[in-house]
């Protein structure tokens, strides 16, 4: 059985303390847009040290090794999040996302999902030009694989084309819901290749590519406005013949599709749910019951009636169930494991379910004062639905588990 361990709580207590110390004085300036999230996100880096260290393997591999950027092995991705074992990275998600998904939500995005990307398929001069300073932040980086029109069929519905052009490509199309877009210095684009022999689009390869702020033709628009997770910036991107050069496709050849290493990415995304449901469902279990202990109605304290014990004890038993499937994935990361398809859609469908009722329960729980942005189970209700929407909707996860198990 796999459960944190003494030096998991240290590095939980260290995390905590920054939060308590500077996300949470920061927090609603983030909420209102006031202040962008990417130097709050540099001084965490500067805090605990990780901003250039640390390597970890692909997913499946049961080793890892440390070093500093330099000198590490460039065949291996590096950062903040992969210089953390499992349950480290699982402790860093769950303490931002007890106060603020979205903060972590953007960070997450920029290191992990771009900047995995980039050290693991990138060539060593890729990594060094692009990768290195988006493991640093120096530069804030994002991860564009969503289209209009396309929603979870992020391949199938693909219409991003990328045309071979002398020693580049031309790329034409748009890409939309993208976290960090609005600011992103380099954005990881995917695109089917277009050699203008009638393929089917469907049957296009899929490839990466790394677009620079200021390319010409390359548009990035102005932050959404979202129901909730206001610090996460999302945005949409619009290619317009914008010219790369061929060291500036991912890896730098054709000669691996990009499909099933987004596809992985994707189960990353979708493992990476259960950590932040925890945090959002431990915050919410936490404020509800010290609520209950101290609001009165008819002389008694609501923690006396039973319909409100019922929903403490349902949020207990959720955070219960989402930590035992992070858990799971945890161990099975350590051991060389990893969870199937069918596994990682089930974590975050039940994940992303679970810290949304908690959350709108913690609302009902607190009646008028829930509804206020005063009290901050609020926020976690608007952030945790992003869960069940964002890295395939609940729907899409309930078609992935049954086809697989139907094969």
């Amino acid at each position: 059985m796999f459960a944190f361990r003494d030096e998991h709580k240290l590095a939980r207590d260290m995390v905590r303390r920054w939060v308590v110390g500077k996300l949470v004085p920061a927090n609603g300036a983030l909420e209102r847009n006031e202040v962008l999230p990417y130097e709050l996100m540099r001084d965490f880096l500067r805090t605990f040290g990780a901003a250039a260290k640390g390597a970890e393997r692909d997913p499946g591999s049961d080793t890892s090794e440390r070093g500093d950027v330099e000198d590490a092995d460039d065949s291996e991705p590096m950062g903040m999040l992969g210089a953390l074992d499992p349950a480290l990275q699982a402790v860093v998600a769950i303490e931002l996302s007890r106060v603020n998904p979205g903060f972590y939500m953007a960070f997450a995005a920029s290191i992990g999902l771009a900047g995995g990307a980039i050290m693991a398929k990138g060539t060593p001069e890729q990594r060094r030009r692009f990768g290195r300073p988006v493991l640093s932040m120096e530069k804030v980086a994002a991860w564009a694989m969503t289209e209009p029109g396309a929603g979870s069929d992020a391949f199938g519905s693909m219409r991003t084309v990328a045309r071979p052009d002398g020693d580049g490509y031309v790329l034409n199309g748009q890409k939309t819901f993208i976290t960090n877009g609005p600011y992103a210095d380099v954005c990881v684009v995917y695109a089917k290749i277009d050699r203008g022999q009638g393929t089917p689009l469907a049957e296009r390869p899929i490839h990466a590519f790394l677009v620079q702020k200021g390319t010409p033709g390359f548009v990035q628009s102005p932050p959404m406005k979202k129901m909730g997770m206001h610090s996460s910036p999302t945005g949409e991107l619009f290619l317009e013949n914008v010219r790369v050069t061929q060291a500036e496709l991912l890896g730098e050849k054709e000669h691996e599709t990009a499909r099933s290493k987004a596809k992985d990415v994707f189960q990353t995304e979708r493992t990476g749910a259960a950590a932040m449901a925890v945090g959002i469902i431990e915050r919410c279990l936490e404020d509800s019951i010290a609520y209950a202990k101290q609001r009165v109605t008819w002389g008694r304290p609501i923690a006396e009636y039973q319909l409100i014990q019922e929903k403490i004890a349902r949020m207990f038993v959720h955070k219960q169930n989402v930590e035992n499937l992070l858990f799971k994935q945890i161990w099975l990361q350590n051991s060389g494991g990893y969870m199937t398809a069918a596994e990682a859609s089930a974590t975050k469908l039940y994940a992303a379910r679970a810290a949304t009722e908690c959350a709108m329960e913690a609302v009902q729980l607190h009646g008028g004062n829930g509804y206020m942005q005063e009290f901050h189970v609020e926020q976690l209700a608007r952030d945790a639905k992003l869960l069940q929407i964002g890295g395939g909707t609940d729907e899409i996860q309930i078609l992935n588990i049954a086809r697989q198990l139907l094969r």
